[in-house]
């Protein structure tokens, strides 16, 4: 087990040598629309990129996700064919959000030995979620 600072070096260290590695100009939350969110998450037991619907209002949630819904052969055929969709997914902190998602299990941030495969997974599949909602922002946000 780590202490809490250590925790928090590691984490640290770990997004430091990714940012040096694969350095790109991610979107994340630059996305223009308040609502929607790319993200990286890696913790003690997986890996995972997404896009995230983060308005509390469980109205427009569901009027994005069903958006995204219908480009699900799209984005299945032609950029990340494992996408998960979660139209209610439970984030650690208690919050309700819709988020589609790739992820790599069995990983541990704390695990030295499981970040170079970690991040080659978080940059290209990143990479192809950009490309995505390059490609379809224009329809998301009208």
């Amino acid at each position: 087990m780590f202490s809490k600072e250590e925790s928090k070096q590691l984490r640290q260290e770990f997004w430091t040598s990714f940012g040096k590695e694969f350095p790109h100009k991610w979107l994340l939350y630059n996305t223009k629309m308040k609502e929607i969110q790319l993200k990286f998450t890696f913790d003690r037991k997986v890996a995972q990129v997404s896009l995230d619907i983060v308005d509390n209002d469980e109205l427009i949630r569901s009027y994005y996700f069903e958006k995204l819904l219908s480009l699900k052969t799209v984005l299945t055929e032609g950029y990340l064919p494992e996408i998960v969709f979660a139209e209610n997914y439970d984030l650690p902190e208690e919050k309700k959000i819709s988020r589609i998602y790739v992820e790599m299990g069995n990983v541990s941030i704390y695990n030295k030995e499981d970040w170079p495969e970690v991040k080659k997974f978080l940059s290209s599949k990143m990479l192809r979620l950009e490309d995505f909602f390059n490609d379809f922002n224009d329809f998301l946000k009208n």
